[in-house]
C-alpha cells in the first residue's frame, strides 16, 4: 500500500505521542478541513479530542491518514473504495503497513542509540 518510494515525499513523523491537526496537515500534505471531513467518512479515523473538543492524532492515526491520501489521491479510489480497502480486502496490506512502522521505528531507536553512544 504504502511503498517506501511514497513515504520519500513527506516527512519524517517526529517521535512525539501526539500531533495537532496543523502538524498532521503538514506531515500528510493535506488541509486541516480535508482531516475534519475524512474523520466522518473512515471509522478507523479517530483522534483523541481533549478540553475544547482539540484533535490530537497519534502514530498510527498519521499512517492511516497518510494511507488514505494514498488510496484517494495516487491510487484514484472513490471515499467509498477507500472506506471498503481499508476495512475489509485491506487486512494483508495493513499487515504490510504495520511491518513498515516497525522497521522505521527500530531505524530511528537505532539512530537514537547510536547518537547515545557517542
Amino acid at each position: 500500500m504504502l511503498e517506501t518510494s511514497n513515504n520519500n515525499e513527506f516527512p519524517p513523523i517526529p517521535a512525539k505521542r501526539y500531533f495537532t491537526i496543523g502538524e498532521v496537515s503538514e506531515l500528510c500534505s493535506v488541509k486541516p478541513h480535508v482531516l475534519r471531513y475524512w474523520e466522518q467518512e473512515f471509522p478507523q479515523l479517530k483522534p483523541v479530542k481533549r478540553r475544547g473538543n482539540r484533535r490530537y492524532y497519534q502514530r498510527h492515526d498519521v499512517m492511516l491518514i497518510r494511507q488514505i491520501r494514498a488510496l484517494l489521491y495516487e491510487e484514484g479510489f472513490t471515499i467509498g473504495g477507500a472506506r471498503q480497502r481499508l476495512t475489509g480486502e485491506g487486512a494483508r496490506e495493513d499487515q504490510q503497513q504495520s511491518q513498515q512502522v516497525v522497521r522505521q521505528m527500530r531505524a530511528e531507536l537505532e539512530d537514537l542509540l547510536a547518537l547515545l553512544k557517542r
